[in-house]
């Protein structure tokens, strides 16, 4: 089983949510935990850290947490590797009134000055990434126009679009779906109406 979750029977305020995860060929999750300590409920899954969609174990945490919670990482690169998820991620759970702390990097600890000001030299990083990667997209799409082989490409592959599909019958707004998986809403209405691109 790729998602595994130690459940508490009730959900009461200000629980501390745990966050496991180890790569595959990665059987060892001990250290983690162990670097967690005491928590209320724990989610491990063994699966990569690459994109955030096909997590099921970050998937019900993201549905399970409630105002008042921290969830407890031993690290940001276990949410994910991606600069720009992370954020989304972050941004996701204190939406919902959650706190996200991190082991081995509490300079990013959500509830205190440092951690705000770090999330956000780490958001105008990631916005330049995104512009960066951009400019880099539009130089590739000219010159292919020239060469007569462009053709647009569905922005969702089918796993994330099954990810959107489960979120929103979780009841995540579309919106927050759409930042955390970095498409607009008009693609993500797009993708689950199966239009254009995405039509069968």
């Amino acid at each position: 089983m790729d998602g595994q979750v130690r459940r508490g029977p009730t959900h009461p305020k200000g629980q501390i949510v745990g966050y496991v995860r180890v790569s595959a060929m990665d059987q060892n999750e001990a250290r983690q935990v162990h670097a967690l300590g005491e928590v209320d409920r724990l989610y491990t899954e063994k699966i990569s850290g690459k994109d955030v969609t096909g997590r099921p174990a970050l998937t019900e945490l993201l549905t399970y947490v409630r105002e008042g919670d921290v969830v407890r990482v031993k690290s940001p690169d276990r949410l994910s590797r991606s600069t720009t998820d992370l954020l989304a991620l972050i941004r996701q759970l204190r939406d919902r009134g959650a706190a996200v702390e991190f082991v081995d990097n509490p300079s990013l600890n959500t509830d205190s000055p440092q951690g705000e000001f770090m999330l956000t030299i780490l958001a105008a990083v990631a916005q330049l990434e995104r512009a960066t990667i951009r400019e880099r997209q539009a130089e590739g799409i000219a010159l292919a126009k020239e060469r007569g082989v462009y053709e647009r490409a569905p922005r969702m592959d089918s796993d994330q679009i099954a990810f959107a599909r489960e979120r929103i019958a979780a009841g995540a707004s579309k919106a927050a779906i759409a930042r955390q998986l970095g498409v607009s809403r008009q693609t993500l209405y797009t993708a689950l109406a199966g239009r254009g691109a995405y039509s069968s």
